[in-house]
């Protein structure tokens, strides 16, 4: 897979590097229109000229021309933005990751205008005719390569788990490199239907976090591979404008709502993620519609497969080797939890300042039995910004599976427990590597019993410059069976990140966080490689580094 991937990596960007050579021997010479010192910045007609005439030169002019600024030079042709009597904008792209408060399942809406990203890859196209071809179907590729490291007191690997995006201790990797492939409707204008699509697949070891069972998930899940690639959003949107102020329906594999964080390495304040966020809902397979009532109010409501589920497994039966209590026949499903309809709805409001939001959700809402990754969550995020220099957010939730096996009763895990012989879908003979953990219940006696989490965490930000974003991540996390982390523990987590960017295009976020979990030994351990945890605390200082283009 790792061969195949970078072998059609090379070839794609041999080609696009051939497509755009043959491009400039085809496209008429400009006359340079600019003399003497060449300033986009100062005068936007001048770009090109700045940039230069073949692929490589302008790919590279691109990154000179933003190094140490904020923003990529305005075109003052450019329609406006966002809509004239939306709520204000509240952050800016540096030195926050988002420039919209988060919400997720649609292309924000009344703020975003096809072919609006700044991206050194599309300018260096501009001047070919593939590139002015893609131009005017406002298809954009772009994306990023993000490697980072980490030094901690663990030592066993994986051992940094219940941690996360830095799984391996003391180490240095590949986190992910990501192409978008991308239609972004416009969702400013009101006069027409409009649409759009995103393809974005990911290589590296972030997969383990992203992927869905039964999407390229033996890799995680038959192999255990450190680096894997996965396509954790493919979908399609049609905005309807004339329907209030705008609705997004929004159909494929895309990001669950609402969250704070997000798997995409630029989406995030720091390098690492909460365990909040690590343990949650990642994606969903179905559709989503998104209605933005009023300027200030947006409703979303999702039919999906559940989550981290795909629309063939549901139904999808497998042999049962061992008939019990849980699974009593002959027969058992093969992901319990992909089922259709499970519900998402979701209700935002946004003050007119921009200053004050909150997200109230219920996310893949289904019969809620153990699956996959079947979390059945409750929650919110509220985002308030101070002034231009601080702002703060926050998130919680309540998720749990139903019927969840007994870790702690000999007749599932025992010796001829049916575990142990294969009578569950997550059974070792079927998941060899990084299967659902099982509840560690309150009665050893019971077979199976209710796993729940209940989770809370807090980001506060401050922008000391245009460039620089300080945050500090406070989290209380209690797996009330043990069933998201493998212990039965809360955790109490703290940290501090630096988010420097150079350009708009390059970007390095150094952090220290410290974990402790508060009733029982989780870290150093790795229950792929039958390594039981021995540390209640972990103290990890990483660092990353992502280049966009």
């Amino acid at each position: 897979m790792k061969r195949a991937l970078l072998t059609g990596v090379a070839f794609t960007a041999m080609g696009l590097f051939n497509v755009a050579q043959a491009a400039d021997a085809n496209m008429p010479t400009k006359v340079p229109a600019c003399r003497g010192t060449i300033d986009p910045y100062k005068n936007y007609a001048c770009l090109d000229a700045y940039l230069g005439t073949t692929f490589l030169e302008r790919f590279f002019n691109y990154y000179r021309l933003e190094w140490g600024r904020d923003a990529a030079p305005a075109d003052p042709k450019a329609p406006p933005s966002r809509r004239a009597n939306w709520p204000a904008t509240p952050e800016t792209i540096p030195p926050y990751p988002f420039t919209e408060w988060p919400y997720g399942g649609s292309t924000s809406l009344g703020v975003t205008r096809a072919s609006s990203i700044d991206s050194p890859l599309m300018a260096a196209l501009s001047n070919t005719s593939t590139g002015s071809w893609m131009n005017d179907n406002h298809i954009q590729v772009y994306g990023w390569v993000n490697a980072g490291g980490n030094l901690s007191n663990n030592t066993v690997k994986g051992g940094n788990a219940p941690a996360a995006y830095d799984y391996n201790p003391n180490t240095v990797q590949l986190d992910q490199a990501v192409v978008y492939i991308e239609r972004l409707p416009d969702t400013v204008q009101k006069d027409h239907i409009d649409w759009g699509f995103r393809v974005a697949p990911i290589y590296g070891e972030n997969y383990r976090y992203t992927t869905a069972y039964g999407l390229f998930s033996s890799q995680l899940l038959n192999q255990n591979l450190n680096n894997g690639f996965d396509i954790p959003m493919a979908y399609g949107e049609v905005f309807i404008p004339q329907v209030l102020d705008g609705l997004m329906i929004r159909f494929g594999r895309y990001i669950s709502i609402p969250d704070i964080e997000a798997q995409l390495a630029p989406n995030n304040y720091m390098y690492t993620h909460s365990m909040t966020y690590t343990f949650d809902n990642y994606t969903n397979t179905g559709v989503e519609f998104t209605l933005a009532a009023t300027k200030n109010w947006l409703f979303q409501l999702g039919l999906t497969v559940g989550t981290e589920a795909l629309p063939w497994h549901v139904g999808q039966s497998i042999t049962n080797p061992d008939p019990n209590p849980l699974y009593p026949n002959a027969t058992m499903l093969k992901d319990p939890g992909a089922q259709f309809p499970s519900v998402s709805v979701g209700v935002r409001y946004t003050t007119d300042s921009g200053n004050d939001n909150i997200n109230v959700v219920a996310n893949g809402i289904n019969s809620g039995v153990w699956g996959y990754n079947n979390l059945q969550w409750f929650g919110m995020t509220y985002y308030h910004k101070f002034n231009d220099k601080w702002h703060v957010s926050f998130e919680m939730y309540d998720e749990s599976q139903k019927n969840v096996a007994n870790a702690l009763n000999p007749a599932v895990t025992g010796p001829n427990g049916f575990f142990t012989l294969g009578g569950t879908p997550f059974s070792p003979q079927y998941m060899p590597f990084n299967a659902p953990f099982l509840a560690q219940c309150s009665n050893a006696t019971i077979i199976s019993c209710t796993a729940e989490v209940r989770t809370a965490v807090a980001y506060l930000s401050y922008k000391p410059t245009a460039l620089d974003n300080i945050s500090y991540r406070i989290e209380y996390f209690d797996d009330l069976e043990g069933q998201r982390t493998g212990t039965k523990t809360a955790y109490f987590e703290t940290g501090i990140g630096w988010q420097h960017w150079f350009s708009p295009q390059v970007e390095i976020r150094p952090e220290v966080s410290f974990y402790k979990s508060l009733n029982g030994f989780a870290f150093n351990g790795n229950s792929n490689l039958g390594i039981a945890p021995n540390k209640n605390t972990a103290l990890i200082g990483s660092a990353d580094i992502i280049v966009h283009f």
